[in-house]
């Protein structure tokens, strides 16, 4: 029996299984299998899955689109691991990645746990502009994967895992998406279990390579966060209402600095993006990039700030069931 089962569910992206796939033939750690899961694809990954049967203990199963939560968890159904390991298909997995987990976890013992997520050298300056601001203090709150929180640490299931106890006594993912990461990873933090991070046990993370695909991810986010405070009321955080302040913020200061003629009011979000732009230009060592992470980064919180803002107004303030407000955010199961 293998020590790890690798859950990787997939819809419409053969071209990113082929990178993932490669990756972790690679590994230095070699006991663990590949169920990949393909949520009702049109186009499938069978054939670049079966390339891969030689290098990999790999096995691959189709199902009806259900959504990612549902397809991991089919795919731990269908697992024979101790722990399971969620990766996206849109990730590119280190050669250490495994024998760092295991070594952590022979000393640590956690029960659930993950890793952050970095830019690799080979993405656009998009994807890293993206990853910044997907990953800075600045945006999010130092809330995401490098946090050295252990205790609060909420494992995402673009590099997550957990053990097969957890999952007998806790259950799997939800219908939600997206949210069903956090979901689960309170309901684990809830039942008790050891929850830490990993940091050295890091993945490539590809994310959305267009400024379009992440506004209306990050609107998502901004949307389901309301409904996770109201299935999770304490595990509420102020910061989570901080991109909405920020937008309600920046619209007062353009419509004022409109009303009197005068660019001055406008001085704080220019601010903003020069911080920004240091922050990032150190980070990236890359003029391009950043001038792009500040604008992934206003994108980020105009966009979450306003998915938030209105699922609380319509969730919180209204009292309307979101699974009536937001039907396309819940996936149903299909015979």
């Amino acid at each position: 029996m293998p020590k790890y089962s690798v859950i990787v569910p997939v819809y419409n992206r053969p071209f990113e299984m082929q990178e993932l796939l490669k990756s972790l033939s690679s590994q230095m750690f070699k006991d663990f299998e590949v169920i990949v899961v393909e949520d009702g694809s049109d186009k499938k990954s069978d054939g670049i899955v079966a390339s891969f049967k030689d290098q990999l203990t790999v096995k691959y199963f189709f199902k009806n689109n259900s959504g990612p939560g549902d397809s991991r968890n089919f795919g731990m159904e269908q697992s024979r691991g101790d722990y399971f390991i969620f990766f996206d298909s849109d990730c590119i997995v280190p050669k250490e990645y495994f024998l760092v987990l295991d070594r952590e976890q022979n000393k640590r013992k956690l029960d659930a746990f993950g890793g952050p997520d970095n830019a690799h050298k080979s993405f656009s300056d998009t994807q890293k502009a993206i990853n910044y601001a997907m990953t800075s203090f600045f945006t999010t709150g130092g809330i995401r994967g490098g946090k050295r929180q252990l205790d609060k640490f909420q494992p995402r299931s673009f590099n997550m895992g957990m053990s097969r106890d957890v999952y007998n006594k806790v259950g799997g993912f939800g219908d939600i998406h997206p949210g069903e990461d956090p979901d689960l990873s309170y309901r684990i933090m809830d039942a008790g279990f050891k929850v830490g991070l990993i940091t050295e046990a890091f993945v490539y993370h590809k994310r959305r390579i267009d400024f379009n695909k992440f506004t209306t991810q990050v609107y998502k986010f901004g949307v389901v966060r309301v409904i996770l405070n109201k299935w999770h009321p304490k595990r509420k955080n102020s910061v989570f209402y901080l991109p909405s302040v920020f937008l309600i913020c920046s619209f007062a200061l353009i419509v004022g600095s409109v009303y009197t003629s005068s660019i001055v009011g406008l001085l704080p979000l220019g601010l903003f993006a020069l911080l920004l732009l240091i922050d990032s230009l150190r980070l990236t060592k890359s003029i391009s990039i950043s001038l792009k992470a500040v604008y992934a980064s206003f994108i980020q919180l105009y966009a979450y700030g306003f998915g938030f803002l209105k699922s609380l107004i319509q969730v919180s303030l209204m009292g309307r069931p979101e699974r009536t407000v937001f039907p396309s955010f819940f996936f149903l199961k299909k015979p």
